[in-house]
């Protein structure tokens, strides 16, 4: 996809991590952003360290109206949105059983249901203008059952499958969506999930910047799916061919860890 100084980006769950990273790269590259997240100061301050037009819109989209202030910017005609971005989201770990069903509903609903919608908003005006892209971020996690995250692991499932599906069927529209699977990454995810990291060798690792910069690439050059780094690429290789049983007891082992 080829910028003008005109285009804008939207991208969820900026204020921190990997949407900051997108945030930054993509004003780098001449885009216009609208940040959104729920921490309106973390978002200002981020507004204010770019050099570019940067619109801030402070919203939970796990909460419906919250979400719909963003929906209809995404469909506002008048400024209009040429890549979003999908970033927002969490994670959970432990026993299924034993966690608040609320806050695996709320997973849920930022993860799968927020993607979903905030698609569906984004797509109408860019198929119409035939131009247009969308990141949708998923995880390795999605690959394989996750014993220990079966919540985080089923809605990143959800979004490598649905943005698969919309990348073929959006073909010969001018208008692309590209999955991001990303592995172990420097964040505050891990902490956010309570999620333990002594188990997950130094090569593993990628910072926030790599991730998105490796995206971008991806988007650009129309790909429908995007493993980051190489050890993340071998493990999604390895979990399509190994039989299923055996898939889901070493990712069980590794749980244990958690």
């Amino acid at each position: 996809m080829t910028n003008t100084t005109t285009n804008t980006a939207l991208v969820t769950g900026a204020s921190s991590g990997i949407g900051d990273a997108f945030a930054r790269l993509l004003a780098k590259k001449g885009y216009e952003l609208v940040v959104v997240a729920r921490d309106r100061e973390r978002l200002e301050k981020l507004a204010a360290d770019l050099p570019v037009d940067v619109e801030v819109i402070a919203a939970d989209l796990s909460d419906t109206a919250q979400r719909a202030k963003v929906e209809a910017r995404l469909r506002d005609s008048t400024k209009p949105i040429d890549v979003l971005v999908n970033n927002a989201g969490f994670g959970t770990t432990g026993r299924f059983h034993e966690l608040d069903v609320e806050r695996e509903t709320d997973e849920i609903e930022l993860n799968v249901v927020a993607l979903m919608r905030l698609t569906h908003a984004a797509l109408e005006g860019m198929v119409e203008r035939r131009r247009g892209g969308i990141v949708n971020v998923s995880s390795i996690a999605g690959f394989q059952p996750t014993p220990g995250t079966a919540t985080y692991g089923g809605t990143k499932a959800f979004v490598t499958s649905f943005s698969e599906a919309l990348h073929e069927e959006l073909r010969g529209t001018g208008v692309t969506v590209t999955c991001l699977a990303p592995g172990a990454t420097r964040t505050n995810f891990q902490t956010t999930a309570e999620y333990g990291t002594s188990h997950v060798p130094g090569f593993m690792w990628q910072t926030a910047e790599e991730v998105a910069a490796e995206a971008i690439a991806a988007l650009e050059r129309n790909h429908a799916l995007i493993v980051t780094g190489w050890p993340n690429k071998l493990l999604a290789a390895a979990t399509h061919v190994a039989p299923r049983a055996l898939v889901r007891r070493i990712a069980a082992q590794v749980s244990n860890q958690i």
